[in-house]
């Protein structure tokens, strides 16, 4: 009889993968992007009790310096939501705290719109085009980033402004996946400033009503729980009109998509 032929051992290419090996690899392949994304996701929470708990103070603090205070908390407020230490809506809620309804609504848009272009320029030097060249080789994810993002700069126009609108959005997360994934910054700016701006807005009228209702000034006491509850139901429908755009809009597809592009916006 012959001998059998003997087999070769397994290659390393059909061992199964040990758990959470894929994630250790894609977390060292984008490099600074990975702590940077734990930050963005973990942090802001955190900042954002610590400010509406010491909000008082803090608004005192922004008042005791007269005019200049408004031109204080735009810069505060670009360096913390630009750099993930806090949300966009407790800010938000700090300026209209601070300066009232229409000034606070103002400081705060002009607040997180520094702070996304911050965002945006941390996320492009810490992971440069890392995001990308992954994307570009796992095929559901690219299919994924074309739905989303392939069709052209009106089209990603409109859906960064559909990510951010929506309350729950996070501020710092969704600078940092938009700027990985290569949105130019005119495109990213604009559509950041459309999306937040109703929200925020929002936010800042609250926090004014609030404390002038703590104040005692408030002529009409009906007035604050009232504007509670349709600025509430006012952002859940805003968000869930977002949602639902934004999902015919990956439905539908991009249309006619270039092969091998690099950017979008």
């Amino acid at each position: 009889m012959n001998a059998e032929t003997p087999q070769p051992p397994p290659s390393d290419e059909s061992a199964p993968q040990k758990p959470g090996q894929d994630v250790r690899e894609t977390l060292r392949r984008l490099g600074p992007l990975g702590p940077l994304a734990v930050v963005s996701v973990t942090l802001p929470g955190v900042g954002g009790f610590l400010l509406l708990y010491y909000i008082n103070d803090l608004a005192a603090w922004f008042r005791s310096h007269g005019d200049v205070g408004p031109a204080l908390y735009v810069l505060l407020f670009a360096l913390s939501s630009g750099l993930a230490l806090l949300p966009t809506y407790a800010q938000s809620a700090l300026g209209g705290w601070a300066f009232g309804a229409w000034r606070g609504s103002a400081a705060a848009s002009a607040g997180f719109a520094l702070g996304a272009v911050l965002g945006w320029g941390v996320a492009r030097a810490a992971g440069g085009d890392r995001a990308r060249a992954l994307i570009d080789e796992n095929r559901k994810w690219k299919a994924v980033y074309e739905a989303l993002l392939g069709g052209g700069w009106l089209r990603t126009l409109g859906i960064v402004a559909l990510l951010r609108l929506p309350p729950n959005s996070p501020f710092a997360a969704t600078n940092l996946v938009l700027a990985a994934a290569g949105v130019r910054l005119p495109v990213f700016a604009l559509g950041t400033l459309i999306g937040l701006a109703p929200r925020s807005c929002a936010a800042a009228f609250l926090a004014a009503g609030l404390r002038e209702f703590s104040m005692g000034g408030l002529k009409r006491p009906w007035l604050m729980p009232t504007g509670i509850v349709v600025t509430v139901a006012v952002l859940v429908i805003i968000g869930m009109l977002a949602n639902n755009a934004l999902q015919r809009m990956t439905r539908d597809g991009p249309g006619t998509v270039e092969p091998n592009r690099t950017h979008v916006g």
